[in-house]
């Protein structure tokens, strides 16, 4: 195979996930200018905390039948401790296969399931989702080749920019139990190219802005950071 080859090879079954926006609020606080959240109760539509143990960080997510039979993609764990949550959330995000019959948009809408259920940062969530994964187009040349791709989690902390973002925001801008988990770990991605078995690995990072107890008897997501653009 020629150089020409095998740079096409690499190109069209490691295509990047897409850009995305930057949207910063004050010293970093993705999105969460909304104004004041804090329900002193769980609504009615929040899902109960589970018991079912939550991926490894090492674990891919890989889509299971419905009970109709047809693929769907497997929910985001939930958890009560905010860490655990922001691991179970960057797992699932990164979990994808295009051979699966599945598209994008099935993936983004697993992530906004565990959004806040006052829906105030959910439309900047499904924008902060999408950027993470391929276009449509892209999903379709990848497809082609069999791409699928799973995160290993290296590291997840509380950054301390955090807790300058924090210490700025206006009182009662953000809910009780509101924390950011910066994420670093390696993107796998494995496909083929006339049926050999291709592979790349790259180091990501980013941000997982959550809300627990105890506005929420469970974690759910409010925002994610630029990829690569982390708070540190």
């Amino acid at each position: 195979m020629d150089t020409s080859d095998r740079s096409s090879r690499r190109r069209l079954v490691l295509i990047a996930a897409g850009s995305v926006t930057t949207l910063v609020c004050g010293v970093g606080i993705y999105g969460l200018a909304t104004g004041p959240h804090t329900p002193t109760s769980t609504p009615s539509t929040s899902p109960t905390i589970t018991t079912s143990p939550s991926p490894s960080s090492t674990t891919t997510a890989t889509a299971s039948p419905s009970a109709s039979g047809a693929p769907s993609v497997p929910p985001v764990a939930r958890s009560a401790d905010p860490e655990q949550f922001a691991r179970n959330v960057a797992t699932t995000l990164f979990a994808w296969d295009t051979t699966t019959g599945l598209l994008p948009l099935d993936y983004t809408s697993a992530i906004l399931a565990v959004g806040d259920p006052s829906g105030a940062e959910q439309a900047g969530l499904a924008t902060d989702v999408a950027a993470y994964l391929p276009s449509r187009t892209a999903w379709q040349d990848l497809r082609a080749y069999g791409t699928s791709q799973h995160l290993i989690i290296d590291r997840a902390y509380i950054p301390d920019q955090w807790g300058e973002a924090l210490a700025q925001a206006p009182e009662g801008q953000l809910a009780p139990g509101t924390v950011a988990y910066t994420i670093e770990g390696t993107r796998h991605r494995t496909g083929t190219w006339n049926g050999e078995p291709v592979t790349s690995a790259h180091k990501v990072e980013f941000t997982v802005f959550v809300v627990c107890a105890p506005t929420y008897d469970t974690c759910h997501l409010l925002r994610l950071s630029q990829l690569d653009n982390p708070l540190r």
